[in-house]
């Protein structure tokens, strides 16, 4: 993955209504640290960095008094009803070395008929380069039957990646589909354990009215006279 530069400024005023101002600004505040050195609090530019962030562990380089770092994207708090990032936390890192981070899970292929493929893990963790963190892990399901599993131990990661998640994780479910048939023994059973009982004068009711409808729409209409 790319680096992306973002210029950035550094940042003198703090609290609640300087934010406020900054993000009136089209502009998102930040806080850069990390190997040893002081928090830096920057002002990062408002659309190049929502750009930036949409991809998940996208490496910045962030430019700030003419010096540039790299750095990961930490922890961004987002406004929970606007598409508005609050703030930032970047940590530095450096070309060479290896860095923790979740990764996407994406399957491809198609699992053998009448099956269904649950992801029950969305993310896996891995121990990667800084510069060299990859987008997703691809699982294949390309004729996978109904009972396999696939676990984190098995998956087939990209080049130079360790494994940092538990190996006995669950990433991937491979179950029977179920028929309408059987979703609805189950849901009786279900209602049944609860006891949930239905009327039968409302049943045969609600069947009547049905036909009754039915019968509406199919009788010819009258003599207009």
């Amino acid at each position: 993955m790319s680096e992306i530069k973002l210029v950035a400024e550094t940042r003198t005023r703090f609290g609640k209504g300087a934010a406020r101002k900054i993000r009136r600004d089209h502009k998102i505040p930040a806080v850069l640290y990390g190997h040893g050195t002081e928090p830096v609090h920057i002002t990062l530019p408002g659309h190049d960095t929502m750009m930036a962030l949409k991809s998940a562990n996208a490496l910045l380089e962030i430019e700030v008094d003419g010096t540039s770092q790299l750095a990961l994207a930490k922890d961004v708090q987002r406004d929970p009803i606007k598409p508005v990032i609050e703030h930032v936390d970047l940590v530095v890192v450096r070309r060479g070395e290896k860095v923790t981070v979740d990764v996407q899970i994406h399957t491809e292929g198609e699992a053998a008929v009448d099956t269904v493929v649950t992801v029950e893990s969305q993310t896996v963790q891995l121990e990667v380069a800084a510069t060299n963190i990859p987008q997703n892990v691809v699982v294949s399901v390309e004729g996978l039957a109904a009972g396999t599993q696939i676990h984190a131990s098995a998956l087939e990661l990209p080049e130079g990646a360790e494994l940092g998640s538990d190996p006995e994780l669950l990433v991937v479910n491979i179950t029977q589909q179920i028929t309408a048939e059987a979703l609805e023994s189950e849901l009786a059973e279900a209602e049944a354990e609860a006891g949930i009982e239905h009327d039968e004068s409302d049943e045969q009711a609600a069947e009547a009215q049905a036909a009754e409808g039915e019968g509406d729409e199919t009788a010819p209409e009258g003599d207009a006279g």
